[in-house]
């Protein structure tokens, strides 16, 4: 997709031009480099058309009531009667929705996954409807596949996209992507609503797990890896499906922490925080954007034109469909209190730049927006620019030529998918404490397992999987092995015991478990959440439930070693019990795979190479992200003191030791038109075979706005045997150095700067220059 000269600036945080190489002193294995990723991915990115010719010809014969039926999606229980595995298409209703107002799109499910041949017979039913319509216009079906193909039974369940950044392996988000997709499509759904591009810049959040982390540059990485799985090199593929950006643009950071509340956002840090993940997976060809269900500066997302129109279509260049979210037209009015009534409201989200509005469950956006158009209220060129849109996106996915594409298709197996899962599920465990090398443990060990999480598969996925909220044990898979399960068929079943202790926030027998820990040679504590997603997870305060604290507390008492396995979409506070734990470790909802990868952590059958995408918090109210302000890191006068998280964004633990050394700059002074040779070398100084992940970072002494104390600016994921070395060298140019500024503009202005790798320093000199010239 070409991108006007003005967008440039927007994906400079990128550097997409730039080359990251490697050089192994031995034998070389593979090394997943975020730069060369990125380049490879969007040197192949094809974005939305601005036009078909026979979509013109198509919009030339449509009437209006025709053309406002493609803007409007309904929920499938408008054309269905039943829920979970006993929904049925109703004739009636169908004709309704597809014939009488020609709607384009249904979404969603009632409420359970189905499996693939009841996906065939609802599209099937879905598509000869709107085949017997006057104009044959195939419909647009839509599904949230979050971490897999969450809605077609037997599909792969990856670890949720927090989890995927915990792997730093955009090679695998991509994979999984394709996977998801391919299942997707079998079912017959062209269309998936992800990847979530919010950053996840808020612990509290209980979104957070959809997010890819806190900082945009790895979120951005990972988001075009997700947009490339997804719609391929060919979108209208029976393997691919078209990907939707959620939720554009401000979502993630609400004061309170909670779903779908104000956010305040400067413009400085909208563009250097929140719009570079958008706009690198536009670069990478998405086809579709969902738009923020809250409000930004007091302008509630579906009538912000200038985030919609001006930004995102202006200065990003998108070109494909903007569809709202769910009931979010409504919302306007009795939520917002933006608009006195609906019809106010749908004409101000039609003008602020909505193509498709989710209605979902009643044709009042069709009605009213028929109105506003007999009236002149809406002009019929803006109904033309958002038809043709989606009569572009159908035409593009192959739906014209053949509604049902995908349906004949053979998706990945179960067993190949699954493969897919547990390596991502393995390099997403993190540890993140490991005091005396407690871990990894000996399989003869007598072991007792406890805690809330340890018996389900519900927190190792969370939200999202089989369900909205994936709360239904009867919807997993039984073939799959909890954590508990994973570590008996790993260890002696007759060392290992079990004891629940505690259930989420309720004690259940913590005296039992107590007793049983005095009987054993080591403890594995296993805790969390429960599962949740949008508001149902809103919570006040991120501290472990005071029952799962209580817990460990008490099973410190026995004086055994104690192993916390943390099962949790996002950071819950444990500073009380930290000291109390030998080891602890991380598992960000690893999917059904991830009881397997725990155990294979605990026992050392693979060693750990998860990273922090997030700053773990070490109370309720320190919830700082890794690119804090320098100053925040230090003791201050009058007794403000420094932050210091529990585990730091970017850390994890190893079974084996690295070693960092001969930092190398190609110069000391960077000009405007130059560049910055970084090399480094690292080695395997342990016994045990494993993967690094070298990170990149600048560090500016200072700036016009206080600057951020780090920055991470490249990173690469490295295979190391024992004793193998490896010299890597990244490229950095100018704008790898500059800032956005209060009126949301690209600077670069003339600082010291210190580019940190693996514990070392080196020093720069950067010289000032302006957003154009770094441009050329």
């Amino acid at each position: 997709m070409h991108f006007p000269a003005r967008v440039v600036a927007v994906l400079c945080l990128l550097s997409l031009s730039l080359t990251a190489q490697v050089s192994p002193t031995k034998a070389a294995s593979t090394v997943v480099d975020s730069d060369s990723f990125l380049k490879s991915q969007l040197a192949r990115a094809r974005g939305p058309k601005r036009t078909v010719p026979e979509v013109e010809k198509l919009l030339s014969r449509m009437t209006l009531k025709e053309k406002v039926g493609q803007m409007t999606q309904l929920e499938i229980g408008m054309v269905s009667d039943g829920i979970d595995q006993d929904i049925r298409i109703n004739p009636t209703k169908l004709r309704k929705a597809v014939v009488e107002y020609g709607v384009g799109s249904i979404l969603n499910v009632k409420d359970e996954a189905l499996p693939l041949e009841r996906w065939h017979e609802i599209i099937k039913q879905i598509q000869q409807a709107a085949a017997e319509s006057r104009l044959k216009i195939p419909i647009l079906y839509g599904i949230d596949s979050i971490h897999g193909a969450n809605y077609v039974k037997g599909s792969t369940m990856f670890p949720q996209p927090l989890g995927m950044a915990a792997t730093w392996n955009p090679e695998l988000m991509l994979k999984g992507s394709q996977i998801t997709a391919a299942q997707t499509r079998a079912a017959g759904i062209p269309w998936n609503f992800s990847p979530v591009l919010d950053v996840g810049r808020l612990a509290l959040w209980p979104r957070l797990y959809e997010t890819f982390g806190e900082d945009p540059y790895l979120a951005s990485v990972m988001g075009v890896a997700a947009v490339r799985g997804y719609e391929g090199d060919d979108v209208s593929s029976p393997q691919n499906v078209a990907a939707s950006l959620k939720h554009y643009v401000g979502y993630s950071f609400p004061m309170s922490g909670t779903d779908r509340t104000p956010a305040m956002i400067s413009e400085a840090a909208m563009w250097e925080y929140f719009l570079p993940s958008f706009a690198a997976a536009v670069k990478a060809g998405a086809h579709t954007v969902m738009v923020n269900s809250g409000d930004v500066n007091g302008i509630p997302g579906h009538i912000n034109k200038y985030l919609l129109t001006d930004v995102l279509r202006g200065k990003l260049g998108f070109q494909g469909v903007v569809v709202s979210d769910w009931e979010d037209i409504k919302k306007l009015v009795r939520v917002h209190h933006v608009a006195v009534d609906e019809k106010e409201a749908t004409r101000k989200a039609v003008l602020a730049g909505i193509d498709m509005s989710m209605v979902p469950s009643d044709y009042s956006f069709s009605d009213l927006l028929l109105a506003l158009v007999q009236e002149g209220k809406v002009p019929m060129s803006r109904i033309d620019e958002a038809v043709r849109r989606i009569l572009v996106l159908k035409w593009e996915l192959g739906l014209f030529q053949d509604p049902l594409r995908g349906i004949a298709a053979t998706p990945p197996s179960s067993a190949e998918g699954d493969q897919v899962a547990l390596e991502a599920a393995r390099e997403s465990i993190t540890l993140l404490k490991n005091s005396g090398n407690t871990l990894p443990l000996a399989k003869t060990a007598r072991i007792l397992v406890t805690g809330p999480t340890a018996d389900s598969l519900i927190p190792l996925n969370n939200g999202w999987t089989y369900t909205w909220q994936g709360d239904r044990p009867r919807t997993y898979p039984t073939n799959e092995l909890t954590i508990l399960g994973a570590i008996k068929a790993n260890a002696s079943q007759a060392n290992v015991a079990y004891v629940p202790g505690t259930a989420i926030d309720k004690e259940v027998d913590t005296a039992a478990a107590v007793a049983a820990a005095k009987t054993s040679d080591v403890v594995i504590a296993c805790l969390g959440e429960w599962s949740y997603t949008e508001t149902p997870g809103s919570i006040t305060d991120l501290t472990l439930p005071e029952p799962q604290l209580r817990l460990v507390e008490q099973l410190a008492t026995a004086g055994k070693p104690i192993v916390l396995v943390l099962a949790e979409g996002r950071p819950r506070i444990i500073h009380r019990i930290v000291g109390l734990a030998n080891a602890i470790v991380l598992a960000a909802n690893p999917g059904n795979q991830g009881g397997r990868a725990i155990a294979e952590v605990l026992f050392g059958d693979t060693n750990p190479s998860g990273r922090l995408p997030f700053t773990y918090p070490p109370a309720p109210n320190a919830l700082l992200t890794y690119d804090h302000p320098a100053y925040q890191g230090s003791d201050q006068s009058f007794g403000l003191q420094a932050f210091h998280p529990e585990f730091a964004f970017g850390s994890g633990l190893s079974y084996t030791t690295y070693t960092y050394s001969d930092l190398k700059l190609s110069t000391a002074q960077l000009g405007p038109q130059g560049r910055l040779e970084v090399s480094v070398a690292i080695a395997n100084t342990g016994q045990r075979a494993g993967k690094e992940v070298v990170q990149v970072y600048v560090s500016p002494h200072y700036a016009s706005l206080t600057p951020p104390g780090k920055r991470l600016k490249r990173f690469a994921k490295v295979q190391l045997a024992p004793g193998e070395s490896k010299a890597l060298r990244f490229t950095l140019e100018p704008n790898d150095f500059g800032f956005y500024n209060s009126e949301g503009k690209l600077v670069i202005e003339e600082s010291d700067f210190d580019v940190l790798v693996g514990g070392l320093k080196g020093a720069l000199h950067v010289s000032g220059t302006s957003a154009e010239a770094a441009k050329k």
